[in-house]
């Protein structure tokens, strides 16, 4: 199976990830661009759902085992790529014409928490998984530009005790915090919930486009200067002692 695929129910798109964890990597951002790029295109789309078919998982975040290897031989290129092409994922979402809309099935954690805050919204199951951003953990800071946009998903005041703390949280607290639409009580729940929500955007693609340009401006321009300067070209600063 493809580590991306997508279908449609009826007006709505919905993109899968399906490779177990859905770690992270260079391929897993080609077949993302490839598949937004696909959705795009197609005129009778309404809303897109980003989702996973692994029963515990959403996204585990980077694939360390892949990246590892890479950064102890030096070998930079490949990580920066990585990490340029998952910005182009990230603002495809952000920017796309369509509503998007993320159903956390799982586990959502590091990168895979924050491809859940690029998209518009978000709803997920609360007898499964958890959230989390433990980058403080691992020693690996987020780029500027994810800082910027995971700031429109979550409160600064919450952001800043889910950074710092690197702790896990449920959909029921998420919920609280409205940083998800809502807490489905499973599987079932999650899609019927999160379609029913995306079949209500019945909007001009044109009008929308235009609306996400202007709101996200600034997150785009950081994502655009800051990021390249300051945490990508520089990657052999990303990851400290």
């Amino acid at each position: 199976m493809a580590i991306i695929s997508w279908s449609k129910d009826e007006n709505v798109a919905i993109i899968s990830m399906n490779n177990g964890e859905n770690r992270q990597n260079l391929d897993f951002a080609e077949a993302m661009n490839k598949a937004i790029d696909e959705i795009v295109a197609d005129k009778t789309v309404q809303a897109l759902v980003l989702t996973s078919s692994d029963e515990k998982n959403f996204s585990q975040g980077v694939d360390v085992a892949w990246m590892a290897p890479l950064y102890q031989s030096k070998n930079f290129q490949p990580i920066k790529d990585f990490m340029y092409r998952m910005n182009d994922v990230f603002k495809k979402l952000m920017l796309s014409p369509l509503p998007t809309i993320a159903a956390i099935n799982g586990h959502a954690f590091g990168n895979g928490a924050i491809i859940a805050c690029a998209c518009d919204f978000r709803f997920m199951r609360a007898d499964k998984g958890f959230f989390c951003f433990p980058e403080v953990n691992v020693g690996i800071p987020l780029l500027y530009g994810m800082n910027a946009f995971v700031k429109k998903a979550v409160p600064l005041y919450k952001l800043v005790e889910m950074q710092f703390g690197g702790n896990r949280y449920g959909a029921p607290e998420l919920e609280q915090f409205h940083i998800i639409k809502k807490a489905c009580a499973g599987q079932e729940e999650l899609m019927t919930e999160t379609l029913a929500f995306a079949r209500t955007f019945q909007k001009k693609r044109g009008i929308l486009g235009e609306m996400k340009k202007r709101m996200y401006r600034d997150i785009i321009e950081t994502m655009d200067t800051m990021d390249p300067k300051e945490s990508i070209e520089p990657v052999f600063l990303m990851i400290p002692d």
